[in-house]
């Protein structure tokens, strides 16, 4: 069934970055009035800049969104937007301080696929995915990301609460359905904004989907189609779940990386880091350039055709950019394993070094430490990266958003 009310918006989520540049100048008009209009759920999403993906894959920069709207608005006007562009730089650096609770994340969705007692479970949250539950405006919303690859991230937290607290299903399999679909699916905020939607991750605070919410902020004939079942909506009650000792893990130990040498030097494009030419990869002299898919990460959380589509056109335009600006012909590899694919165009080119941008904690992260393993016994060295940014925000967030919004603002104005 096609949402009638909601073209689908595919097309407006920029896979180059010309075109997310684009996309982000015809926002800065509007950028001025976000903070009143963003929480509205209207047809087309014109009141966010829906350059979340491009922004979760650096097609562009966080420090770029945040820059821009500061050539026509004061810093005070735009704050709003500002933080929102951040909170997702917030979750990746509080989840590189606590990397456990991706791994618990990742060890309690698998009991749940495998387990034959969570059978029922699992049929409820298939019937919930897709788009046959009780309430419409949820159906609505299901379909929409399948169909879409996004959601409005005020439809994101209404579809979470009431998936967790009034179909009382498990929160990761919820995080698994929204990984799978959104074109700007992160591990860290997807993760996290689940466990905080579940009560997790601030102890005692949950997220409740009530109908009043739903009414104010979703147009009449929204609601007039999608009616059924919001009842349900108008007395929710907390799931409440076992609290959590987290602790704050120091990690010095990120894997080191040889220094670059004088050798046969190739740069290796990922989906993680999709703007190389404006990175510290820029100041190598590479004999070869490789942009690869993460193929294993797209079979083992089964990425629909829509978000490989992405992904793919987004690699393409990162290879084309790199190779205008080192002047040697980027190759693409997005059909086979990472490993693989590294070796042999090491061996074609004869590399003696890779150099990459350092993966944020996620599926890529995980399977660093093995290609590394493997890139050695062949006589490679993996160089991994930072940027000044990454290195200058990962240790701040060590609390909530709000002291790491303080922390930050200094390196905000000054466009860092």
């Amino acid at each position: 069934m096609k949402n009638e009310l909601f073209p689908r918006p595919t097309p407006g989520f920029s896979f180059t970055r010309k075109d997310a540049l684009e996309q982000l100048n015809a926002f800065i008009p509007l950028a001025g009035r976000y903070a009143g209009k963003r929480n509205q759920v209207v047809p087309g999403h014109p009141h966010v800049s829906r350059l979340s993906p491009a922004i979760r894959h650096r097609l562009i920069l966080e420090s770029e969104c945040a820059a821009a709207p500061l050539r026509r608005y004061a810093a005070s006007t735009v704050e709003k937007f500002t933080q929102e562009v951040y909170w997702r730089r917030y979750w990746k650096n509080w989840l590189s301080l606590r990397p456990q609770l991706w791994t618990a994340y990742l060890d309690q969705l698998a009991a749940l696929q495998k387990n034959p007692q969570s059978e029922g479970v699992r049929a409820r949250a298939a019937l919930c995915e897709a788009g046959e539950g009780p309430v419409a405006i949820m159906n609505h919303f299901a379909r929409e990301l399948m169909e879409t690859g996004y959601l409005h991230n005020h439809a994101r937290m209404w579809f979470a609460g009431w998936w967790i607290h009034i179909e009382r299903l498990p929160w990761q399999l919820g995080a698994d359905f929204f990984l799978r679909h959104l074109l700007d699916g992160d591990p860290a905020s997807n993760t996290l904004s689940w466990r905080w939607v579940a009560g997790l991750q601030t102890p005692g605070k949950t997220y409740l989907p009530r109908r009043r919410n739903l009414e104010k902020y979703l147009p009449p004939e929204i609601l007039e189609i999608h009616h059924a079942g919001l009842y349900l909506l108008e007395n929710p009650y907390p799931l409440i779940l076992p609290p959590e000792q987290v602790s704050v893990i120091t990690r010095p130990s990120l894997p080191s990386s040889p220094s670059p040498k004088e050798c046969r030097l190739g740069i290796w494009i990922h989906e993680e880091d999709l703007f190389i030419e404006q990175s510290p990869l820029a100041a190598l002299r590479p004999s070869a350039i490789l942009a690869t898919g993460d193929t294993a990460t797209w079979t083992r959380f089964r990425y629909p055709e829509p978000k490989t589509s992405w992904l793919r056109a987004a690699l393409t335009d990162a290879a084309g950019r790199a190779g205008s600006a080192f002047g040697i012909e980027a190759r693409l590899h997005v059909d086979s394993p990472i490993t693989g694919a590294l070796l042999r165009w090491a061996s074609d080119h004869q590399l003696q070094q890779i150099a990459a941008m350092r993966p944020e904690i996620g599926p890529l992260d995980d399977q660093i430490e093995e290609l590394q393993t493997t890139l050695t016994k062949s006589g490679i060295d993996l160089l991994l990266l930072d940027r000044p940014e990454d290195l200058a925000l990962r240790p701040l967030a060590t609390a909530g958003f709000f002291g790491f919004w303080e922390k930050i603002q200094k390196s905000i104005k000054a466009g860092v």
